[in-house]
């Protein structure tokens, strides 16, 4: 889980994050949350899912492997794909809230996971500069942040549609690979294109509007890509 702090420039006048990729640096994950203006990157390079985080919510991810601790677009330290989802690219930051004295309003403030293996006060990317300022790397981050923030709740407004016209069904993936293994995925959930190609008056327009309609074929069409991770784990089982 890791252990997140509020970040300061004086706590953390030296911080540095090693912004290399590797399963040593938190990589090694089996998917990653997608806002709804990622979809348009990842569906060239991702398969397109829905899950059910803690709270019970549907949320949109990419497939990276076929298990919890597997992402075979890692290659060492190399991520052979060309758009990285910001839910990864924001480690080991992440969005905190306080409670301002005066208003009594919450308040976004950013947190460090100060156990992860990219902090360290010796190489990588400084997060504030000498006298004090953000870094350009902590202004990427902050911005990277503001997004997420704002794309979570139409996220979940889009899913949240989604569940309303029934259109999510669960999904298992069931892979036989060319060694003679097989490989079984549960616990996503993809659109069902029945219900959706039977989606007519009020309930399409709702989609339309909203500007779902075409994310939702964006994740139908992402689901190609499942064949680009079958051979990427086939290419893995012969090394």
């Amino acid at each position: 889980m890791g252990k997140y702090v509020l970040l300061n420039n004086v706590t953390h006048k030296n911080l540095k994050i090693i912004t290399d990729r590797g399963e040593n640096y938190g990589d090694a994950v089996g998917y990653a949350p997608i806002i709804p203006w990622e979809f348009r990157q990842a569906v060239a390079e991702y398969p397109i899912v829905f899950r059910k985080n803690s709270a019970g919510q549907f949320e949109s991810v990419v497939l990276l492997g076929f298990n919890q601790n597997e992402n075979l677009f890692l290659n060492g330290d190399d991520w052979q794909a060309d758009y990285i989802p910001l839910s990864i690219e924001r480690m080991p930051f992440m969005i905190g809230h306080t409670t301002d004295s005066m208003s009594g309003k919450q308040q976004a403030v950013i947190h460090i996971d100060s156990e992860s293996p990219r902090v360290n006060d010796q190489k990588g990317e400084p997060v504030f500069l000498a006298h004090g300022g953000n870094s350009a790397y902590l202004e990427r981050i902050n911005s990277i942040l503001a997004e997420l923030i704002k794309g979570i709740e139409q996220s979940l407004r889009y899913t949240q549609t989604l569940a309303a016209l029934e259109l999510l069904e669960p999904f298992t993936l069931k892979v036989q690979l060319k060694q003679n293994t097989s490989i079984e995925v549960k616990g996503f959930y993809i659109i069902n294109e029945e219900k959706l190609s039977a989606l007519a008056g009020e309930g399409l327009e709702k989609l339309h509007r909203a500007r779902f309609l075409e994310l939702t074929y964006m994740s139908i069409t992402s689901l190609l890509n499942i064949r680009k991770l079958i051979k990427k784990k086939e290419k893995e089982k012969i090394k």
